[in-house]
């Protein structure tokens, strides 16, 4: 183990805000969902986990009310009455998070649109330790995103932008631009035209796993996908 890189991909959903004198305020957004895939830079899955933080799903009912994905509530219950899925607290939840980090040497996690998810993570721990913890992950991991990666290298292809223009998956600027979603990025890796993102921590991790390891596969240097260190 302590010759293998591991990667810890990661992936959060969020409510859209806090509660401030009364009024949702929408810049900070809060982690009820913190799902996380073990992989080498083959893809290989190691470790996985999902967790809903008790703190935020069931402390917080109108704040939950803001989640964009809020119809998907009945199914987390499923999964947590099935064991598929832990409810936790939060500081619990960074504390299993940590614990794998260093269990498998660790320093590096990834996410699509990672600035998102690490805001999101700091602003949660900030918010739900009165700033005792300001920050979710140690000093020094270095944070890739998959979605600057893919901007460096899928999205330049002939194949992707082909695929893009043919399917519709391109911005409304006045002049176009290839889509980088995560799922747009994993229907043209998969050949899969139908899939549909679930949306919910664990099942996007499997997903962006799959997205960084092709971007690995194609050597991009470590400036096109590190966010920062």
């Amino acid at each position: 183990m302590a010759n293998k890189k591991y990667i810890m991909v990661l992936d959060t959903e969020t409510a859209n805000g806090i509660m401030v004198n009364d009024k949702l305020d929408l810049s900070c957004s809060l982690v009820y969902d913190i799902g996380f895939t073990i992989i080498d830079k083959k893809g290989n899955v190691y470790y996985q986990k999902s967790m809903a933080i008790r703190e935020i799903f069931c402390g917080m009912p109108d704040i939950m009310k803001t989640a964009y994905y809020a119809e998907k509530i009945p199914k987390y219950w499923e999964d947590i009455k099935a064991k598929r899925r832990e409810l936790v607290s939060f500081l619990w939840a960074r504390k299993i998070v940590l614990n794998a980090m260093e269990k498998y040497n660790i320093q590096t996690v990834s996410a699509h649109n990672a600035r998102f998810d690490v805001n999101a993570l700091n602003n949660t721990i900030r918010y739900l330790t009165k700033s005792k913890n300001r920050y979710f992950f140690p000093y020094g991991t270095e944070i890739w995103d998959t979605l600057k990666g893919a901007n460096n290298t899928i999205c330049k292809q002939k194949g992707y932008i082909n695929f893009c223009k043919r399917n519709g998956y391109m911005t409304k600027h006045k002049n176009p631009r290839v889509r980088a979603t995560a799922e747009i990025l994993y229907k043209y890796i998969s050949g899969n035209n139908d899939f549909i993102e679930e949306h919910q921590g664990l099942d996007d991790t499997i997903i962006e796993a799959k997205i960084l390891t092709q971007i690995l596969r194609q050597h991009a240097k470590k400036e096109y996908i590190m966010l920062y260190a």
